[in-house]
């Protein structure tokens, strides 16, 4: 069986978990496989980081929202509290 060069079996991944990162690092994502099927994949955090980046800002994202015409009142009330006994 030809070992794809980013997958790796997780007892040789545990075995060379020094290498595993550095290749995460500089070749990209690698791929640990448990009892022959794929289980979790290994990146460095730069790719991490991209993955998890919103694509807009917020601002823009509720400028681009379809409620962002709606005229909305956020006044607030000024009354004071009604009392309360207690």
């Amino acid at each position: 069986m030809k070992m794809i060069e980013n997958s790796w079996q997780l007892q040789n991944a545990k075995n060379k978990f020094s290498n595993l990162v550095d290749k995460a690092q500089h070749n990209g994502p690698q791929v640990v496989t448990k009892h022959g099927k794929d289980a979790v994949v290994v990146l460095s955090i730069d790719e991490y980081k991209k993955l998890i980046k919103p694509k807009t800002s917020l601002l823009k994202f509720f400028q681009n929202s379809p409620l962002s015409k709606i005229n909305l009142d956020i006044k607030r009330n000024k009354d004071l509290p009604r009392d309360i006994e207690l």
